[in-house]
């Protein structure tokens, strides 16, 4: 038997309405219900199926007298026996395959005063009709009804759906579909003219409707007394303040309190809480929370970025992506560990003598641990407001992204395509919070925690829980772009560049790859004052150094994955490729081949610089240090230019000095090796060096230009015997690295030295002859992605500083890396640390991009002490004083 909704774009949304189906409706008026009921109804008709019409309600009928139902009026002011035994008469006389229209059923919690009795009533007409094989039409208000009452019909019926308006037009949103699953079942989808309904695949428009939508958020489980208590009051009070029944100030009494339950505990962030934040925002967020407890720091930083840019630029909040996200409140995370087992394993971590003991094992139970099941509820219901829409699961900790703590990396974040059945949909859920959960007690988050003597600081995990922002490309999932920016910028290789008006990183897709350096690609480096400035000259070049590999959330196979961008590009047609890619002047096939990722449309035809650069000011100037955030781009219909989802902000950290000033250190005259002012390209650091390669100016430039390519094989046998993960690696020489001109520096592939830590450029070759400075040109996007830091030395300068005897008469290892090194033992010097200083001292590199000074000197080993566990791929092991 084929059964229609009389609307064919419906009927695809369903898959086909099936007999037995019961379908209810939650609308905001009668009029939307009718509007569904008309077309169902003369399909019905039309196809000569038994219409039956039960009318008991105040509001105006669905059905006119005269359209051919078979109408019947019930009575409930009779009482709820009755009204069932006689709705039950009709349904059993008319048997199988009828078609039933109900008028609204929340007239009858109104005639019975009771929510429950409404779902009493349904949890018994509901299984007869679907045994009948009927097919029937059920509605209840939305937000109108106590969740024991809208619980009973959610588990009994087979379809639940949202049906609201946002400007003037009707959406439709499945909170319910059973035994169907498609790739447009669990979408939010929009009443078009006619019969279609257009599923809507952008993050941005699903936020913005789903915000309107006076959805009613999470239900707090009833065994939170206390917090059920404590928001119920601070709610009254926020409508008594509203209604002039209260005084403000009891109202910033009542905040206060709450931001140090749900905000944070640490003062410096308390501060900008105090100012940029209000009681109706934590009234928001406890309608998104699960469980109960503080937010966490990555969390709290995306709130308070946005109220800071509401606050101080206005135009650029509207320019905004409406944020969708949960929070999974701290406290869920001891409940969870406590339950688990795993409480006492992990009190072992707060001894710097035991804390890797016993983490394998924690980590295990973790992994294997189950949740209570009010917080199961929750979760469950969160999942089903995002449908089969991509989430993230983000680690947000109490300390993490506040001042001086970054925990960049330490812990997991966990994308989830969310495609397929429920059940599968929700323990993929529970396992990203497990892993997030174990990740707490990884080693690498451990050390991290032991080096900045934090192993008895309150550590509590949180989780964010973000809708992915994008749009959707057939089967596979990502936004135009993702990227990272920093307010103060470190990289500058160029005069034009002011470091003070900020640079963003860019990527295509996901921004996965501006977070996370990878060695085998490039990204997008924009210097917000000079947008335009590259260090590549021909277009080839540009191709060479430009992003190769996106990253994207494949639907089909449901998970994160990478492929080559041009590959993609081809595969996902509607992409705006004027405002990502370029082409050359010889390409002109509308396919991905010949494109190079630039970004170049949208640097020049939008406002993107300019409002990036005043978001980052703004920012900075609010936080009162520099600080570097994390965002998408997307461009939306109706949205024009474009919408950012604004993901993280924070301070901007020194890497490895998280715990000092590198402005306050103070350094012996005797102690420097090595000074340098104005040439710092790179990230601010403190790093403690463990080997010098230093090629000897004077014999350099006494080398025949022919020969001096040959350098590079020596070097090369050097890098391959000094891997960045385990030594940190100080490379000097004369000139440009890495210059086509052997008179000008040294010639030398990027491959022959990709293990170093800090490259230095000694401007001074010869007498009459000294070479322009590079600024790190030559490897200016390897030095980006692989975190090396670029510094220049004028020794003609009276402020810079080059001990040049410290490398020519201590010991030279370059014999025990490069056996029978003959003539360029002299030429090129490796100097190791360790027999250079006693083993109480060390040598430390300390630069400071603001102030555009860097040192090399001999520092007390007992002052410098290690702040993370294993040197990562992409840097030294890092220390603070």
């Amino acid at each position: 038997m084929k059964v229609t909704t009389g609307l064919a774009g419906l009927d695809r949304v369903f898959h086909g309405v099936m007999p037995g189906d019961n379908i209810v409706w939650q609308v905001e008026s009668i009029n939307d219900y009718k509007a569904l009921v008309m077309p169902y109804a003369e399909a019905a008709r039309r196809d000569g199926r038994h219409l039956i019409y039960f009318r008991f309600a105040e509001h105006p009928p669905l059905l006119p007298d005269d359209f051919g139902a078979e109408i019947h009026a019930v009575d409930p002011n009779l009482g709820f026996e009755s009204f069932v035994r006689k709705v039950h008469a009709v349904i059993e006389e008319a048997g199988r395959h009828a078609f039933y229209v109900f008028d609204c059923l929340s007239d009858l919690a109104n005639v019975w005063t009771a929510d429950q009795m409404l779902g009493n009533f349904f949890v018994l007409t509901c299984p007869r009709l679907y045994v009948l094989q009927t097919v029937t039409y059920f509605a209840i208000y939305r937000n109108y009804h106590a969740s024991f009452a809208l619980a009973p019909i959610a588990e009994t019926t087979q379809f639940l759906l949202d049906v609201f308006r946002h400007q003037n037009r009707l959406y439709v949103r499945p909170i319910k579909v059973q035994h169907r699953s498609s790739e447009a079942m669990n979408s939010i989808h929009v009443w078009e003219d006619g019969d279609q309904f257009r599923p809507i695949t952008s993050s941005a428009i699903i936020s913005e409707i789903l915000s309107a939508s006076r959805w009613p958020g999470l239900r707090m489980d009833a065994r939170q007394g206390f917090w059920r208590r404590i928001f119920g009051e601070a709610q009254e009070v926020w409508e008594d303040v509203r209604r002039g029944h209260c005084p403000v100030q009891r109202e910033r009494d009542v905040f206060q309190r709450l931001a140090r339950m749900v905000l944070s505990r640490d003062e410096g962030m308390l501060k900008l809480v105090d100012r940029y934040l209000s009681l109706e925002d934590i009234l928001t967020i406890r309608d998104r929370m699960v469980g109960i407890g503080l937010i966490g720091g990555k969390a709290l930083g995306m709130l308070l970025a946005r109220a800071i840019l509401k606050h101080h630029a206005g135009e650029l909040y509207e320019r905004l992506e409406t944020p969708d996200c949960f929070f999974i409140g701290a406290d869920v995370f001891y409940t969870f560990l406590i339950r688990n087992g795993v409480w006492w394993l992990r009190q072992q971590q707060s001894n710097p003598q035991t804390f890797l003991q016993g983490i394998h094992e924690a980590q295990e139970r973790i992994l294997q641990g189950q949740f209570p099941s009010y917080t199961l509820d929750q979760l469950q219901a969160m999942l089903d407001y995002f449908g089969e829409s991509p989430y993230i699961v983000r680690s947000s900790s109490l300390l993490e992204d506040a001042y001086g703590n970054a925990f960049a990396g330490k812990y997991d974040s966990i994308f989830c395509a969310n495609q397929g059945p429920r059940e599968r949909r929700f323990q993929a859920l529970l396992d990203a919070i497990r892993q997030i959960y174990a990740s707490v007690l990884s080693e690498k988050a451990l050390r991290y925690r032991a080096r900045r003597n934090m192993l008895d600081r309150d550590e509590q995990m949180a989780l964010l829980v973000m809708r992915v922002s994008g749009n959707r490309y057939g089967d596979k999932y990502f936004p135009l772009l993702g990227g990272v920016g920093f307010s103060f910028n470190p990289y500058v290789w160029h005069r034009d560049i002011d470091p003070r008006a900020g640079v963003v990183r860019l990527v295509f897709g996901l921004g996965t790859r501006a977070v996370d350096r990878v060695d085998d690609d490039y990204t997008r480096l924009v210097a917000l004052n000079a947008p335009f400035r590259r260090p590549e000259n021909k277009f080839d070049e540009v191709c060479e150094y430009s992003q190769h590999r996106a990253d994207y959330l494949d639907l089909t196979t449901n998970r994160l994955t990478s492929g080559n961008v041009n590959e993609l590009i081809e595969q996902t047609p509607g992409i705006p490729l004027d405002l990502v890619a370029s082409r050359g002047a010889d390409q002109s096939s509308d396919s991905g081949a010949g494109l190079a990722i630039t970004f170049e449309g949208l640097l020049k035809k939008t406002p993107f610089v300019s409002e990036m650069r005043r978001m980052l000011q703004t920012l900075e100037n609010a936080y009162g240090t520099p600080v570097d955030i994390e965002f998408c781009l997307n461009v939306v219909e109706g949205m024009e230019p474009y919408r950012i989802n604004l993901l993280q902000c924070r301070p901007l950290q020194v890497q490895g000095s998280e715990n000092v000033n590198p402005a306050s250190v103070v350094i012996c005259k005797e102690d420097r090796i090595i000074e340098a002012h104005g040439a710092i390209v790179g990230l601010s650091r403190l790093v403690r060096l463990d080997r010098f390669v230093y090629v000897v100016p004077r014999l350099y430039a006494e080398l025949p230009l022919r020969r001096r390519s040959e350098l590079s094989r020596i070097l090369g046998r050097i890098n391959a015997a000094s891997p960045r993960e385990t030594t940190a690696v100080m490379l000097l020489g004369p000139g440009r690295w890495g210059t086509s001109s052997p008179d000008l520096g040294i010639p030398v592939p990027f491959a022959e030295i990709n293990q170093v830590s800090v490259l230095c450029e000694i401007v001074t070759m010869r007498e009459n002859f000294i070479p322009d400075v590079s600024l790190g040109t030559h490897f200016l996007n390897e030095l980006v992605e692989m975190n090396i830091l670029y510094l220049a030395i004028f020794p003609q300068k009276d402020r810079d500083f080059l001990n040049e005897a410290f490398f020519l008469n201590h010991p030279n290892r370059l014999p025990d890396l490069v056996p029978n090194p003959g003539m360029w033992a002299d030429l090129v010097r490796v100097v190791d640390a360790a027999d250079v200083v006693s083993p109480c001292c060390c040598i430390a590199l300390l630069a400071d991009a603001a102030r555009q000074e860097a040192t090399v000197f001999v520092a007390d080993r007992g002052l410098l002490t290690p702040c993370g566990g294993s040197p990562s791929a992409n840097g030294p092991l890092e220390y603070y004083l």
